[in-house]
């Protein structure tokens, strides 16, 4: 059964000697992990990847059929898995859940997954901004500040931040979307500085196109494209080695850093050909 969003997340205690385990788990080896927009996409590519006997895993989304298949899926892996339908735009319960997820079982790793990608183009340019902001940027900080509340004590924890390679450089296709992953690209580097010395991680990864319900609504090419579950075995093995910028396919990081160096006139030029999203 999944927990309802409505209230107070149920806190269950699983011994003593399973925390002492927990809590020697290294970043390179995490034990438990918190992963929100789990129900698909990325989100749910990480969870089956890391979903194994011994592990803990907390997992949050919005839809609650697509996560109770997804916890079904772990479950059937081994895992310990705590799902909890919610909306990350929610501070309030956000930080209740992780404060009780952290109780179920001291967190190693965090996930800030959860993410949007609404149609640009035809709609109030208002409303998109702000419900993209809203989830792609205030959502980080409602994952990213209640973990580190809960890591900082310990002196030990990982946080990954998920940017997009559309974060190198604002595209006119997607200003809304492109703009909100630039914030948390520049917010997690940051972060990464600012946290070392309290010995807490911190990894930004920026994929480029990667099957998920965003990408299944684009009707324009996508060069590179990438299935779930090999862009989740490139962002574990990347965790594992405390990697400050997890950038795939090499190909797209490639073509996107040659784009912030164009002269303006070109990157205009291109955004007048670009598809629109």
């Amino acid at each position: 059964m999944l927990a309802m969003a409505m209230g107070a997340p149920e806190i269950v205690s699983v011994g003593a000697d399973y925390i002492a385990q927990l809590q020697g788990a290294s970043m390179k080896n995490p034990k438990s992990i918190l992963i929100t927009g789990a129900s698909s996409g990325i989100g749910e590519a990480l969870a089956r990847h890391y979903a194994a006997p011994g592990i803990v895993l907390h997992l949050c989304g919005r839809n609650r059929e697509r996560l109770e298949s997804v916890t079904d899926a772990c479950r059937a892996l081994g895992a310990d898995v705590h799902a909890m339908v919610l909306d990350v735009t929610d501070a309030a319960r956000c930080r209740a859940w992780i404060d009780a997820s952290d109780v179920i079982a001291p967190l190693d790793l965090a996930i800030a997954n959860a993410g949007v990608g609404l149609p640009q183009f035809g709609e109030s340019m208002d409303r998109v901004a702000r419900e993209t902001f809203a989830v792609n940027v205030d959502g980080v900080f409602n994952t990213a500040h209640p973990a580190i509340d809960r890591m900082r004590p310990r002196g030990r924890g990982q946080i990954a931040i998920v940017s997009s390679l559309a974060g190198y450089q604002g595209l006119a296709s997607t200003p809304a979307y492109s703009s909100s992953k630039a914030a948390v690209k520049a917010y997690g580097e940051a972060l990464r500085g600012f946290l070392e010395p309290e010995g807490i991680e911190v990894s930004v990864i920026c994929p480029g196109f990667v099957e998920s319900r965003i990408t299944a609504r684009n009707d324009f090419s996508m060069p590179f494209f990438m299935e779930a579950p090999r862009a989740a075995r490139i962002i574990a093995k990347g965790l594992a080695r405390n990697r400050g910028r997890i950038t795939f396919p090499w190909q797209m990081v490639i073509a996107g850093r040659i784009l912030i160096n164009l002269p303006m006139g070109v990157i205009d030029w291109l955004a007048r050909r670009a598809p629109r999203k």
